[in-house]
Formats: C-alpha cells, sequence, structure tokens
C-alpha cells in the first residue's frame, strides 16, 4: 500500500512505470529527508500540533535513522514506494500511532522539494570545493610554468607570444567565474519550501520561519505556489552552473589533446596515463582527456534536457519532475570525476621549454616590431604596414622581444588578483 492510496491496488504495469529509477535516486535524499523531518517535527512540537513528549520519542527515532543512513544500513523495503515512505514507516513501527504524526500539515510535494532543496545545497557547497583544488593546481602549474613561452594561436593561425603560464592562468580564472553561477544557482536553492505542502500552504498555524532558521536556508519560498514552481527552475538553474564549469573544463581537455599531438607536441604525459594502439606501436593517446571532453560536453546538454522536460508544464506539481532527478543527480558526480582526472593528468604534465625555436614560429614577434616602431615614434598604420612588407619579401628579423608589463599579460599574471577574486566567491557560499 502507497502513502497515497486510499483502498484497492496499483497494476503491476502501472507501478512498475511510475516509479521508474525513483527508488535508486532518493536513496540519495534519505538522510536529508531526516533532516527535513527534524525541523518540521521541531515546528509542530512548537506550535502545539504534536505533544512535546511524542514529539522527543520521535526525534529521537528520527536521529536513530540518520545514524542508520550514515553507517549504510538503511534500505527501501520490497513495496515501499520511496525513501520518505520508508522513513515515516520505520517511525511508526518504532513510535506506534505517533508516528503517524510526522507528516502533519505536510505533504509528499514540499517534503520532496525540501529534500532535494538539501541535496542539491550540499551538493554545490562539494562541489565548489573540488572546484577550488583544481583551481590552486592551475596557478600553482601557472606561476612554475610563467616564464616557459608558447605560441598563441588564433584561428588555429600562429597570432603571438603567450606562455604556458598565460594559458593555465587563463583556466583559473575561467573556474572563477563558474562559480559566480554556481552561487547563483546556490541562492536559487537555499531557499525553504517546507511548509507549502502540495502548493496552497495549509489551515495549519505552522511556522515556517523557524524551519527555515532551523534548515540554514537563507529564508522561505514565500508564496506557496512559488515554492511548488521552484520545482523544475531549481533543476535548470543548477544544470545551467554545472553546464558552465563543464565547459571550462572541456576546453581544457581539447588544448592538452591539441598540444599533445605530434603537430603541436607542446606537452608530454607519462605513459602509465595515456594508452597505445592495438596495430600502432607508437601510439600515446589521450583517452583520459578525449572522455573528459564527451563527459562534459554531455553535461552541456543538461540545462536544454531539463528545459524541454519542464517549459511546457502549468503551475502546480506534475509527475514530469520525478525524472529529472535521473538527469542531474549523477551530473554531480559526473563533474567531480572529471576534475579529479583533469588534477591528475594537470599534476603529471610535462612542457616543452624550447618551442620557440622552431622556424615556424619565426612570425610570432610581427606585432612586437611594429610596437617597437611605434615606440620609436611611428605611427601605428605605417608601422603596420612597413613590418607587413617585411613578412611579404622576407626580411623580417626579430629584434629582442618586448617586455609584457600590463595585468594579465605574459609578463604580469595577475595570479594574486584571482586567488583574491576566488576566495571571495567561495565565502559568499556560507
Amino acid at each position: 500500500m502507497k502513502l497515497w492510496q486510499k483502498d484497492g491496488s496499483v497494476a503491476e504495469a502501472v507501478e512498475r512505470f511510475t516509479t521508474g529509477r525513483d527508488r535508486e535516486m532518493d536513496m540519495l535524499l534519505a538522510e536529508h529527508d531526516v533532516q527535513g523531518s527534524l525541523a518540521h517535527l521541531a515546528m509542530l512540537a512548537q506550535t502545539g500540533l504534536v505533544p512535546a513528549e511524542e514529539a522527543e520519542l520521535l526525534r529521537q527515532h528520527l536521529l536513530e535513522i540518520g545514524e542508520e543512513i550514515k553507517a549504510g544500513r538503511f534500505v527501501l523495503e520490497p513495496g515501499v514506494e520511496d525513501v520518505h515512505s520508508q522513513v515515516e514507516l520505520l517511525l511508526t513501527r518504532r513510535c506506534g500511532d505517533a508516528g503517524k504524526k510526522i507528516h502533519t500539515g505536510r505533504s509528499r510535494n514540499d517534503q520532496v522539494l525540501t529534500d532535494l532543496k538539501l541535496f542539491f545545497r550540499q551538493q554545490i557547497r562539494e562541489l565548489a570545493a573540488e572546484v577550488k583544488v583544481f583551481f590552486d593546481l592551475l596557478q600553482e602549474r601557472s606561476e612554475a610554468f610563467k616564464d616557459v613561452p608558447l605560441p598563441g594561436y588564433t584561428h588555429f593561425q600562429v597570432a603571438m607570444p603567450s606562455s604556458f603560464g598565460l594559458w593555465l592562468g587563463a583556466y583559473a580564472e575561467s573556474l572563477v567565474e563558474d562559480l559566480y553561477t554556481l552561487h547563483g544557482a546556490y541562492r536559487v536553492v537555499n531557499r525553504n519550501p517546507l511548509g507549502s505542502a502540495a502548493g496552497y500552504g495549509s489551515s495549519f498555524p505552522l511556522d515556517r520561519d523557524l524551519t527555515t532558521e532551523l534548515l540554514g536556508f537563507d529564508g522561505p519560498h514565500v508564496n506557496a505556489i512559488a515554492a511548488q514552481m521552484s520545482r523544475g527552475k531549481t533543476e535548470r538553474v543548477v544544470a545551467q552552473a554545472l553546464a558552465n564549469i563543464a565547459a571550462t573544463l572541456g576546453k581544457f581537455a581539447y588544448d592538452g589533446c591539441l598540444y599533445l599531438s605530434q603537430n603541436f607536441a607542446f606537452i608530454a604525459f607519462p605513459d602509465e596515463l595515456t594508452t597505445g594502439s592495438s596495430i600502432m606501436p607508437h601510439k600515446k593517446n589521450p583517452d583520459v582527456l578525449e572522455l573528459v571532453r564527451a563527459h562534459c560536453n554531455r553535461l552541456l546538454a543538461l540545462p536544454n534536457d531539463i528545459t524541454l522536460m519542464t517549459n511546457n508544464l502549468p503551475s502546480g506539481y506534475h509527475r514530469d519532475f520525478q525524472l529529472l532527478k535521473e538527469q542531474i543527480f549523477p551530473a554531480f558526480q559526473t563533474l567531480r570525476e572529471c576534475l579529479h582526472m583533469l588534477h591528475l593528468m594537470l599534476s603529471n604534465m610535462q612542457v616543452r621549454r624550447d618551442i620557440l625555436e622552431d622556424p615556424r614560429y619565426r612570425y610570432l614577434y610581427t606585432v612586437e616590431e611594429v610596437n617597437r616602431l611605434v615606440l620609436e615614434g611611428l605611427p601605428f598604420r605605417e608601422a603596420y604596414k612597413m613590418v607587413g612588407r617585411q613578412v611579404e619579401d622576407g626580411s623580417f628579423t626579430l629584434r629582442a622581444p618586448l617586455p609584457h608589463t600590463h595585468l594579465g599579460s605574459i609578463g604580469n599574471l595577475g595570479t594574486a588578483r584571482i586567488r583574491e577574486e576566488m576566495e571571495a566567491v567561495l565565502g559568499a557560499f556560507g
């Protein structure tokens, strides 16, 4: 029997189809369901909706269930629909009729939405911390290789002088921008829907500010309908933030594949971090980077998947939302795995220090020569034409490169400034 069943039975095919992977996904919400139930119970006790003695009994057993979840002893029994039903079933077994009071003033709609908010909040905080670990490595290696030259490209054509330090530092700063959007998602997530019930509030005198404080939310979803409308919207906003991080990681992985190829040969990795070929003995394939790139491309599709599943729904709850868990829950783990693998690859990346000795890069410094002529008093357009003619007739020769001193250039990476920005955005997560 399901919590929502009045009598009768549900056809097996219907039950199997409507449940899907929900039991599997729900296990990730178990600890958060207990957390939300503890706050709801404290509010019920304070408002007199549950007697103090019964509330204390329920509290002790909720804490006990929470410990069982942490220890891995919590399971969804056969025939139990979801984690929310399992927790209430355990409470009823252990506390008798008092256990049946835990759902007073609450719908499974606001219960699930609260669990989701708590889950996303935890996942976002953990992800932000792991992004910071990779950010730190990027900055460390950026400083270590800041004086190692690297050709810059536009349109896949040799362009201007760069450095490994500038290249790696760019990805560090990009992650700062990505965390701005992740923090924006965190702000959307960190609001309390508990007490909105099925989306229309309750005739019970619920204290929604109390549960907001107990659960550490920034504030409540004030309007009960708006609270339920956040289902789907929350997942979409979070998915976009994850996709932004994935875009940065995927681009870095693509650079790594490109720079490892023999036509570039800018970097190398130990043999144990590459794979071979079944027919070509010389091959050292960047499979890790290629798979990171592929995983990140899949994550880039996630916001669109969620949008297409939810954009034509009216207000109120719809069962369509159930499928969102299957889309977005695994995305956090995928993104963390990509961060871990890129950390491994970057930690062992070897860089080539004599790249610019190759004659194919002889025109890398044409802009330097234009700038030198301008500093000597020639108008820029005249200097540009002069160097252009030298390139065309083959007479261009490089004098000593000019120093790059402005903020964000190869001679002034601004590493500390970027680190300050990262520390500031991380601090905003609370």
